[in-house]
């Protein structure tokens, strides 16, 4: 079953809809996707952000960067990965090499 606590905290989104003291429509679907993004991995969370950016069309990275929080390359490296067919055959999340150094190579034993 999947995790439902977020991994991260839930981004506020700083525009006038979610600003105001009763939230509207828009407001609720940008307080609805930030939920959902804390609650995926790295991976899950760039290619969300780039589906969502090409429905907006012009302007959509931006627009996305604004509510999610995530860099517009973080958006664009998705979008790419999404025009280039996302490999599911992979478990994870990073590249090979990607990441911390364990532990026991940042210092070896003597």
């Amino acid at each position: 079953m999947a995790d439902l606590h977020p991994r991260r905290p839930v981004h506020c989104c700083r525009c006038s809809h979610c600003q105001g003291r009763a939230l509207d429509e828009v407001g609720r679907d940008h307080e609805a996707i930030n939920r959902v993004v804390a609650s995926l991995d790295e991976r899950q969370r760039r290619l969300f952000a780039a589906v969502l950016a090409l429905r907006q069309g012009r302007g959509g990275i931006v627009t996305v960067s604004h509510i999610t929080g995530l860099s517009r390359t973080t958006i664009r490296r998705g979008i790419a990965e999404l025009q280039a067919g996302v490999g599911t055959d992979s478990d994870r999340v990073r590249r090979p090499g990607s990441g911390r150094l364990a532990v026991e190579k940042k210092r070896p034993r003597r």
